[in-house]
């Protein structure tokens, strides 16, 4: 009997310890369900340079409310754009993968849209953090910029817009702010025009003025038809050149809330304080609940433009203004969250899409690029000097982030996207490669190194550099296998094509690659050599077994930005329905 009283104590002892190791369990993950999850704020600006803010060195721009994320944050001094244009960097942004995996990564001359009435996009398969948000319950919503498309086969599908890509609310414009848009600014079509309309113009003139030549000399005899056709293909040319002037602003550049469009074309009067009010409203009608809002500043693409509160009052022209309401704007995001009493539960981040474009000149000769600080300088967006993709990193979250902290740590703006989401409670997607990793360890101190190891970095869709930080080394080298070809000659950019093309005759290869270590040479002006760095085939070495590897997890998808999916389709041009043949409304001004 005292055997079988042993037993059965026993027994009863086993079980209340599982069970307590069980309540134990369900305690921590109902303790962790009841942990409120972080409002996710994340401020981009557009085409700015790293040494454009104060608190990455810059003396001479204010830029007070950037300054105060750094020093109540965490800044990244080694962040980095997956690619130095607009449309491919935004794309790995929201997925977390390099663009080629999605096929926003162009082959030809154009890497970016540049009619919102093209076919090309992110297309819908892809996952975005902010799909992953919405489904976690998160109110999401996208003010500014999206350059990611529009439509696929028709003008109401809307197979590429924000709200299809996981965004609840968007305001702000489905293309890019280009010179363009706005009157007496210029345009980003110079050389296409030389190409197709002033070179022809000029061979039909020569042409016409030669046959009536020796007509009149009578030695050859031209029908009065050749001078009509060759009038009449002149003619058509013209008018189509300025049917194409007259009609691009209106057609191109329009304001969208949700689906409809309110402003066409897009006026500049108060443009960013307009969008500052959009997204205040935002967080003001969420605040009850978690929320995502992605600011996708239009600040400082070209055309540059500032309101009456700031033009002028910078030291550096027009750019300047920019940058500094820019960074008004916010300052104006972070006084809402400390109104509502958001700081504390929300995780700021701020960023550009790549490096300052230096090679912006209006036709004045005014210099419209920004600073890029100590690296390649002089150098504009030259697609994988760290001019072109070294950007702003800066992460707020008092109370989990420590203030006044700065990390060299090799980061991408890729790693946006596994952050945010593991923050918002969501698994993991399991059907595709994330290049991004989780921040959040290095963040809050946990670590002092990126997961990183490797990075790629692509000239459109061509691997033209490695990027790789060995294990426990302070050295960060970076191999070139081409480079783009500046241009005209002796110059320190490529003004005559306003940006740096990726194949043939546009670039040099190097074999062996051009081989830096960046971690002594930020500025890369000093190749290595087997005579200076002993290493130097050992590194390269790895470097391509590192690219070989990464090659075999690659899979060809649909080209986005082929020449197909970047013309112009009639069949897909937006217009506001009331306005006839004119495409001009502003229903915003009209609500008011």
């Amino acid at each position: 009997q005292a055997d079988v009283l042993h037993t059965t104590l026993s027994l009863s002892l086993r079980k209340m310890r599982a069970l307590c190791v069980l309540l134990l369990l369900l305690c921590g993950a109902q303790s962790q369900e009841d942990a409120p999850r972080p409002n996710i704020v994340l401020l981009m600006a557009d085409d700015l340079g790293i040494g454009d803010l104060g608190c990455y060195g810059n003396k001479t721009l204010r830029t007070p409310s950037i300054d105060r994320l750094a020093k109540e944050g965490m800044k990244f001094t080694q962040h980095l754009a997956a690619s130095p244009l607009c449309t491919p960097s935004r794309a790995s942004f929201l997925t977390g993968r390099y663009s080629v995996r999605s096929g926003v990564a162009s082959r030809d001359r154009s890497g970016v849209f540049l009619f919102t009435a093209s076919s090309g996009g992110l297309p819908t398969s892809e996952m975005t953090f902010s799909k992953l948000l919405k489904n976690q319950g998160y109110a999401t919503g996208l003010i500014g910029k999206w350059h990611l498309g529009l439509n696929c086969h028709n003008k109401t599908d809307f197979c590429h817009h924000p709200i299809r890509h996981g965004f609840d609310y968007f305001y702000g414009v489905t293309g890019t702010n280009l010179r363009d848009c706005k009157p007496g600014q210029g345009s980003v079509f110079t050389m296409v025009f030389r190409m197709t309309v002033f070179i022809p113009l000029q061979i039909i003139g020569v042409t016409i003025l030669t046959l009536a030549m020796l007509n009149f000399l009578g030695l050859l005899h031209v029908p009065h038809s050749i001078f009509f056709c060759l009038l009449f293909l002149a003619a058509t040319i013209l008018s189509l050149f300025l049917c194409f002037l007259h009609y691009f602003r209106p057609l191109n550049c329009f304001l969208m809330r949700d689906y409809e469009i309110v402003q066409q074309p897009m006026l500049y009067d108060n443009l960013t304080q307009r969008l500052t009010a959009e997204a205040t409203r935002f967080i003001q009608r969420n605040s009850d609940r978690p929320f995502l809002l992605f600011l996708s500043y239009l600040h400082v693409h070209t055309a540059l433009f500032a309101s009456r509160d700031f033009a002028g009052r910078s030291q550096h022209g027009a750019y300047g203004d920019a940058v500094e309401e820019l960074d008004w704007s916010v300052g104006q995001v972070l006084n809402i969250l400390d109104e509502l009493g958001l700081t504390n539960n929300t995780l700021v981040y701020f960023t550009s899409d790549h490096g300052a474009h230096v090679e912006e000149v209006n036709m004045k000769g005014d210099v419209h690029g920004g600073s890029n600080g100590i690296y390649k300088e002089g150098s504009s967006v030259k697609r994988s000097w760290e001019i072109g993709i070294r950007v702003p990193g800066i992460f707020r979250w008092p109370g989990v982030i420590p203030a006044g902290q700065k990390t060299d740590a090799m980061t991408s703006n890729m790693d946006i996207f596994p952050t945010v989401v593991r923050l918002a409670g969501s698994p993991d997607p399991e059907n595709r490669i994330i290049d991004g990793y989780d921040l959040m360890p290095l963040l809050q101190g946990e670590t002092q190194s990126s997961e990183h190891e490797f990075l790629f970095h692509y000239c459109n869709a061509y691997l033209n550099a490695v990027r790789w930080q060995p294990p426990n080394s302070t050295s960060i080298w970076k191999a070139f296998y081409f480079t783009p070809n500046f241009s005209p000659e002796g110059a320190n950019g490529c003004f005559s094509t306003h940006v740096c093309f990726c194949f043939g005759s546009f670039v040099t290869y190097h074999d062996p690659p051009l081989l830096f270590d960046i971690s002594k040479d930020p500025r890369e002006r000093s190749p290595l050599t087997p005579a200076i760095e002993p290493r130097f085939h050992e590194i390269l070495r790895a470097m391509q077994a590192a690219v070989q590897r990464h090659n075999k997890t690659l899979r060809d998808v649909p080209n986005q930005l082929s020449l197909g999916n970047i013309f112009w389709k009639p069949w897909l041009q937006l217009c506001c329905p009331s306005s006839g043949l004119t495409c001009q409304c502003d229903r915003d001004r009209q609500r008011e």
